[in-house]
């Protein structure tokens, strides 16, 4: 009987009972939104630069990381390969030659990272062609390069223009060459899109004269977030003449940029939560005001203050359940539209973003932790809040109540 009276009092004011939810469905709007754009920007920087570049998981010759010299290279041997490759983890390896040089065009000189790769492999691991954005892709027995646009920008190179590339090669012999720029890359990522030039990797082992070498065998694996356990085993596998190394190791800063973003995510979620609560507790006061004479007259009448008291409760465990429900529904089609057209920012402040390092585009994820999540802890704030109208109902002075 309680049950079916708390429902019925729910439409007995349309009113106050969808102002009351509305505030619920717009704490869970709000929560999921904002915790969907945070964990999806950084999850997207993680895989701008794992995925477009570092990969998961790296094998290189011992030693090389600390030094990173085209000395301390290793030859590619079809049993590592093959070792690497029977893990079930791993989905593809694939070699790279990289090294520093000064890249130069008529006018115009910069540092950049060289890269030798397999033109046929690479995009398994990196989906390096789909980043070519003017230009064609290369072959493996092609003498040209593929440049990063803002490389390119500087330099004041196009598709078609000579590049000069002068280093060092393999046990300091003199490494130059000069290649025709055949298409033009632009990577998430606005530090390697400063930077990367991309040769085939038989022309970079002989600008080198680093020949059957390499400096790196990059690999995918099914479940990025597997890396560290995957690095492990392989490391075992591989013997003491390789380092095995994951992104995190690799890339330090990143990792702890991830980190310190996470538990930056947590308290801005705390300092939403007291926002949500007070504004969740503002109605559920509105409400509990409103109906003074109400509850006053029940009393009143004979009706013990404890059945009274269920009865709201149950009133606020509906309301709480249908806002909730109500704001998890809204936020899915949200979350989805901005996950497909993310939010790009412009002007000023898009330069603002690149010269930290960061994409200007805010990405939303749609990780179902996300939603039920969130929606479980405006759920429960809700309920805790509930318990205002109880305390009241105990206080009541039904006299008081009436002439209020």
């Amino acid at each position: 009987m309680l049950i079916k009276l708390a429902w019925r009092n729910l439409w007995r004011n349309r009113r106050r009972t969808f102002i009351t939810m509305a505030s619920i469905i717009f704490a869970v709007l709000l929560a999921v939104s904002l915790n969907s754009v945070k964990e999806g920007v950084l999850e997207r920087m993680q895989e701008n630069v794992v995925s477009f570049y570092t990969g998961a998981v790296q094998v290189h010759q011992q030693g090389y990381w600390d030094d990173k010299t085209i000395d301390d290279t290793f030859v590619l041997s079809d049993s590592l390969i093959q070792d690497i490759l029977a893990h079930e983890e791993v989905t593809a390896a694939i070699p790279r030659l990289e090294s520093f040089a000064l890249a130069a065009s008529d006018e115009y000189s910069k540092g950049c990272m060289v890269v030798g790769f397999d033109p046929a492999a690479e995009p398994l691991v990196t989906r390096l062609d789909e980043k070519l954005v003017e230009g064609q892709y290369l072959e493996m027995e092609d003498r040209a390069v593929l440049l990063s646009v803002g490389l390119a920008e500087y330099l004041k190179l196009g598709v078609g223009d000579t590049l000069v590339l002068i280093g060092q090669g393999y046990h300091g012999v003199s490494a130059a060459g000069k290649y025709s720029v055949q298409g033009l890359l632009e990577f998430a990522s606005p530090e390697l899109n400063r930077q990367m030039v991309y040769l085939p990797l038989p022309e970079m082992q002989w600008l080198l004269g680093a020949d059957q070498r390499a400096t790196a065998l990059v690999l995918q694996l099914r479940d990025i977030d597997r890396s560290s356990a995957v690095a492990q085993t392989l490391a075992a596998t591989v013997g003491s003449d390789y380092e095995v190394m994951n992104w995190q190791t690799m890339m330090p800063v990143l990792d702890q940029i991830i980190e310190g973003e996470r538990a930056e995510n947590v308290i801005f979620l705390l300092v939403l939560y007291i926002l949500i609560t007070f504004g969740i507790f503002g109605t559920i006061l509105m409400m509990t005001v409103e109906r003074q004479y109400e509850f006053g007259v029940l009393v009143a009448i004979g009706m013990k203050k404890f059945k009274l008291s269920s009865v709201i409760i149950y009133e606020n465990v509906f309301i709480a359940i249908l806002g909730a429900l109500g704001g998890l529904l809204l936020s899915i089609p949200v979350v989805f539209y901005f996950y497909t057209f993310p939010i790009r920012i412009t002007g000023e402040r898009s330069e603002f973003y690149e010269k930290f390092g960061y994409e200007p585009i805010f990405y939303f994820s749609t990780e179902p932790a996300i939603f039920y999540s969130q929606t479980f802890v405006v759920l429960a704030i809700a309920l805790v809040l509930s318990v205002y109208p109880m305390i009241k109902i105990g206080r009541l002075d039904p006299v008081a109540a009436m002439r209020s």
